[in-house]
Order: C-alpha cells, then sequence, then structure tokens
C-alpha cells in the first residue's frame, strides 16, 4: 500500500492542473467550474460565480460521460474544473473523472482558497448541490 502522498501525486500525473487565473480564461471560453466543497465551507467562503455546486458523493454520477444523471450537455470533450478547499481533494476527483471518460478533467491549483487569494470573483455561498 502507498502513502497518501504516493496515491496524490499518481492522480495528479494524469492532470494538467490550472491556476485560478487560466481557471477563469477557460471558464470564459466555455469549461465547467465544479465545486464540490462541502455546503458549510460554501456559506463561510463563498462561491466561484457561474460554478456548478455537486457534492462529491454524487460527483462521478454527474459528470461521467455515458452516465444516465450526467449534467445537460456533458461530453467526453467537456472541460471540467473541479474545486475543492485547497486542492487536494480535487486533484483525486479529477482523476477520478478522467477514469470515467471526461478526459478533459483537471481541478484548480489551490483550490477555492487560491481562487480567493488571487482577487478573483467570489458570491456569498451556500447555494445547494445540483440534485
Amino acid at each position: 500500500m502507498s502513502s497518501i502522498d504516493d496515491f496524490l501525486a499518481g492522480a495528479r500525473s494524469s492532470l494538467d492542473r490550472v491556476s485560478p487565473e487560466r481557471a477563469s480564461s477557460l471558464q470564459a471560453e466555455g469549461a465547467l467550474i465544479v465545486d464540490i466543497r462541502p455546503h458549510a465551507n460554501r456559506a463561510a467562503e463563498g462561491e466561484i460565480p457561474g460554478a456548478v455546486v455537486v457534492e462529491r458523493i454524487h460527483l462521478e454520477w454527474r459528470l461521467a460521460p455515458d452516465s444516465d444523471w450526467r449534467l445537460p450537455g456533458v461530453t467526453p470533450d467537456t472541460t471540467a474544473i473541479v474545486v475543492c478547499n485547497e486542492g487536494y481533494s480535487s486533484s483525486l476527483a479529477a482523476a477520478d473523472l478522467q477514469r470515467l471518460g471526461l478526459k478533459n478533467a483537471t481541478d484548480l491549483a489551490g483550490g477555492f482558497r487560491a481562487w480567493a487569494e488571487a482577487g478573483l470573483p467570489v458570491v456569498e455561498g451556500g447555494s445547494p448541490a445540483v440534485p
């Protein structure tokens, strides 16, 4: 069994992780930003405008290109940027999405907190997750 650091490094080896500024540019070009943070974090810290909130426990079903429960418009070519608090669990989640066929899945390096520290727009959070 490998350590969590090895596990994380393995997940990240397939990702082209993006900076907050690059994520913002990709979002403007049509990329989907997917916020997997718990409601308490979103309520306390805010959200990225235009992000889709998908609880981590539903992520694979909502973003797998062949899932009957996927979000409308998700295809194998969809660029999806997964966001967590600091960019750890989002790396694991994005790697899972790639394994399920979402080849352009990646994550936000540094997570939501890096986005906020970069001075990018944040709105009051707490919106419900996509059912």
